[in-house]
């Protein structure tokens, strides 16, 4: 009975023993597999993809592997090995060896998001890369996800959403270049019709150069449709979208830049208004600021900016509105439009309100065109006298009579005129803005 009894203890032993062995081994199994399924760092997933040992090799080069190995949040469109061997082609080298560590960085930062975007969260538009660019900024990146998604319009994402711990992995099949403001323009659908303007205009190599720091106002398509004809020369036109500086959004003020589009080598101007938004001489609106590539900065606008007459850029400048409404009812404006080169004094609006002080009356109404047609053609000068060529003196205008310039620490006229914005540059003359209404002898 008792041998039993020792017996069936011992049995019972076994069995807990046993038991123990395999809930021991089940839950080392499920460590395994919880090791397993933690997910590594982007730079140690593509060390463990036999597709991405290039990109692996490149990061290394470039000392970006411990940026992507420590903790962040980020989105790497990843090229594969094929992608890194087409680009190699492409710039006729054999591989990796022959760009440095310098020229790879960008490169490869280019194809990085300081955030987490799973596919799922991508949506058609721009977004800023780890890649810099002038003033402090980031090249930006063209997603469109319209049925596939295409990084630039060139490369698509393969595969999606492989997880790391600091962020998330999109397999890409070309390698992303940083572009330049020519090379964002080819990369948008929406700029078919100003990049081949561009390429007719023999502009794509200036606007590419690397060395270059650009604004282009780009005009869409649609911009450039609503054109009623487009002129036979258009590279002046093309120009006059183009600041020869880098201005980002947060530093475009009210006033006006000068243009790469010259008249008698004198650049010509656009007139920027932010009182509500942006708006260009007066008629374009900036629909999309701050596309940054390489060499300077996109801001899409909605219409063509045609370079102006000394008319058009009064009409342009609401502070010269009491102006333009002068020139319109004097029968003016068609003159003024012409050939030229003119040198036009243009008053302000505050000084037609004093000049209207002054002689007591209300405003333009109580005065007829015979009296303002010599009053306007005092204020214009016959070719295009910039501030730099005017010299003390007298210089006739084209009422008949002479101005008397005085040259000095600014410039004055007739003794109590101070011009007091000089230089801006049209398409047949110069304006300078003054701060009183000259008025000839005897009038």
């Amino acid at each position: 009975m008792k041998t039993i009894f020792n017996s069936r203890i011992i049995l019972s032993l076994v069995a807990v023993i046993a038991i123990g062995l395999v809930t021991l081994s089940s839950c080392k199994k499920d460590d395994d597999n919880a090791n397993n399924d933690t997910p590594k760092s982007i730079a140690a997933t593509a060390s463990a993809d036999p597709q991405f040992s290039i990109l692996v090799q490149a990061l290394t080069k470039a000392g970006l592997v411990s940026t992507l190995s420590n903790s962040g949040a980020y989105t790497v469109f990843a090229p594969t090995n094929d992608a890194f061997t087409s680009l190699f082609s492409k710039l006729g080298i054999s591989g990796l060896d022959q760009l440095s560590a310098d020229a790879l960085r960008p490169i490869l930062l280019y194809h990085v998001l300081g955030s987490k975007a799973i596919s799922s969260g991508l949506t058609s538009g721009y977004v800023s890369t780890l890649s810099p660019a002038v003033g402090g900024r980031f090249v930006s990146l063209k997603i469109d996800v319209a049925g596939e998604v295409k990084l630039n319009n060139t490369s698509k994402v393969t595969k999606a959403d492989i997880m790391a711990s600091n962020g998330v992995i999109h397999v890409i099949d070309q390698v992303l270049l940083p572009p330049t403001v020519a090379d964002l323009a080819a990369g948008n659908s929406s700029f078919t019709t100003l990049v081949s303007a561009l390429s007719g205009a023999g502009l794509v190599p200036a606007l590419s150069d690397p060395a270059g720091t650009f604004t282009v106002f780009a005009p869409t398509n649609d911009a450039f449709a609503a054109l009623p004809s487009l002129p036979a020369d258009l590279k002046p036109i093309l120009l006059y979208h183009v600041l020869g500086s880098t201005v980002y959004s947060n530093e475009v003020t009210t006033g006006y830049a000068k243009t790469l589009s010259t008249y008698m080598t004198y650049p010509m101007d656009v007139y920027i208004n932010t009182t509500s938004g942006v708006k260009i001489n007066n008629s374009a609106s900036v629909v999309l600021a701050d596309v940054v590539g390489t060499n300077g900065v996109i801001h899409v606008i909605d219409k063509v900016l045609l370079p102006p007459t000394v008319v058009g850029i009064a009409v342009n400048n609401p502070a010269f509105s009491t102006l333009v409404s002068a020139v319109v009812k004097a029968g003016l404006a068609e003159t003024l439009n012409g050939s030229g080169p003119f040198t036009v004094f243009a008053p302000t609006n505050e000084a037609f309100s004093a000049l209207f002080n002054t002689l007591g009356v209300s405003g333009l109404d109580a005065l007829t065109a015979e009296q303002l047609t010599p009053i306007l053609l005092y204020h214009v000068v016959s070719g295009n006298n910039v501030s730099s060529s005017l010299m003390s003196g007298k210089i006739p205008t084209l009422q008949g009579t002479d101005i008397s310039v005085t040259v000095g620490k600014g410039v004055v006229l007739n003794g109590n005129t101070n011009v007091i914005l000089a230089d801006v540059q049209g398409s047949n003359g110069v304006v300078h803005a003054i701060d009183k209404v000259l008025l000839p002898s005897g009038k």
